[in-house]
């Protein structure tokens, strides 16, 4: 098919499919955010007299009607149309005729995949926040819940102290309010509009940026025509970052839980449709789930590694090199999201074994209280450390009260400060609706 943009009627059909690559594919994503996109620019250009009042009206019924399929899942990019900004302005050519091709004024289609990608992503971010505050809540809710069951701390592999499951699961529930912290601070960072940048130069025609900003609710400009278009390739490595964040928090807690469910250990029990069994022996319950969980969480911290690998040697201005990112991070977007549903099911069901702490394997863990039962006595901390390590050199089955009472310990779990910051994110991230801006742009009359 020829393209929008080209009078080329001879087309290496080898070089077409090698530069289109996977856009027909993933760009149908898109396809929501491409379509409001491109209302908020036919209203700026009727609003800048750049199009008639005839033109915008016609352009925004059809843009409605792509809108209702693209949101019903109606909307698909044919064969031989490269990517969804093409398929776009197709449809409305062949229905509208004239207006559809006006659609495109003062606009390139570099700005126009940076304002699809940023409205997606920040969609995309909010989601991601609302699933991480119902694993936080469920996480700090196991940490209420099993806060006088005691469990083995461990250091270099090695029995170390008494700990909880209380503060094991408080603990992976404020990790993850910081990876939380970490999405706001994306959001924030990535809602600046670049539309209106063209191709990375500005453009001639008198349009205003400040209109489509204010249509599609970015919270301001990306001022400077260079600096947008840099960003391009800058998103994309915000974005992984975030996502390698949460997902080294969340690796390491499947990692706990594979260790945790084996028989060695025998701290938790997992229920049945979160394990398999195996071929040749009857016995076992295999934490597959969370071996695959911790696989695909560890393959996200990758991802700033493989966006760099792309971006870090460009020079100023727009390359195809840039069309690659989507490959690479949309993926990442989908195993992210299908982990955290995962984790969010299975939290609340993992049981905890109790009385843990009675096993005489576990009374080396006590060595810490030991020391402090002598330094209360008045036995100097130095002293006292060399005295508990002769003693633990033999057999000792010592088990003290636990009086653990600092801010974070086993015995003040602070859930209630927990939640407080986990609030401050919740507002921080409430002051981002993008629905209402897409409502007005639906609801737009001339």
């Amino acid at each position: 098919m020829k393209k929008l943009w080209s009078d080329q009627q001879h087309i290496d059909h080898t070089i077409e499919k090698f530069t289109i690559g996977q856009d027909a594919k993933l760009d149908i994503k898109l396809a929501t955010y491409d379509i409001l996109g491109s209302m908020a620019h036919a209203i700026m250009l009727y609003e800048t007299n750049l199009i008639t009042k005839e033109d915008v009206r016609q352009l925004l019924r059809e843009l409605r009607i792509l809108l209702d399929q693209a949101r019903a899942g109606e909307l698909l990019i044919e064969e031989g149309v490269e990517d969804i900004h093409s398929q776009v302005e197709l449809l409305l050519t062949r229905k509208i005729g004239e207006p559809g091709k006006k659609l495109h004024t003062s606009r390139s289609r570099n700005d126009q995949v940076l304002v699809d990608l940023k409205m997606y992503y920040r969609d995309y971010l909010l989601m991601i926040a609302r699933k991480l505050e119902k694993i936080i809540d469920l996480l700090l809710t196991q940490s209420r819940a099993y806060k006088e069951v005691l469990m083995p701390g461990y250091t270099h592999m090695q029995v170390a102290m008494p700990s909880s499951f209380g503060l094991w699961f408080g603990g992976y529930g404020e990790a993850l309010i910081h990876d939380y912290a970490v999405a706001c601070n994306t959001l924030e960072i990535i809602n600046h509009n670049p539309l209106g940048s063209a191709a990375g130069y500005g453009t001639s025609f008198p349009i205003n940026r400040r209109r489509t900003t204010e249509l599609l609710g970015f919270t301001d400009l990306e001022y400077n025509v260079i600096a947008a278009s840099m960003n391009r390739g800058k998103t994309e490595y915000f974005m992984a970052n975030m996502m390698a964040g949460i997902g080294v928090t969340l690796a390491r807690f499947s990692m706990d839980v594979c260790q945790f469910n084996s028989q060695n250990y025998d701290f938790i029990a997992l229920p049945d449709e979160y394990t398999t069994g195996s071929s040749i022996m009857p016995h076992k319950k295999n934490p597959d789930v969370f071996e695959l969980l911790r696989a695909k969480l560890n393959a996200l911290t990758a991802l700033p590694h493989q966006i760099t690998s792309v971006i870090q040697n460009l020079s100023t201005g727009y390359h195809r090199d840039f069309q690659l990112l989507k490959e690479i991070l949309f993926p990442g977007l989908d195993t992210l999201s299908d982990c955290l549903n995962i984790i969010e099911n299975v939290v609340s069901k993992i049981k905890v074994k109790e009385d843990l702490m009675k096993n005489p394997l576990y009374a080396q863990a006590y060595s810490v209280e030991m020391i402090r039962e002598k330094v209360d006595e008045g036995v100097p901390f130095r002293e006292a450390y060399l005295k508990v390590k002769k003693i633990l050199s033999q057999e000792t089955n010592f088990q003290p009260e636990i009086r653990h009472s600092h801010e974070g310990s086993i015995g003040q779990l602070n859930v209630d400060e927990i939640y407080q910051k986990l609030e401050k994110v919740k507002n921080r991230f409430q002051e981002f609706d993008f629905n209402e801006a897409y409502d007005r742009l639906q609801n737009f009359r001339v």
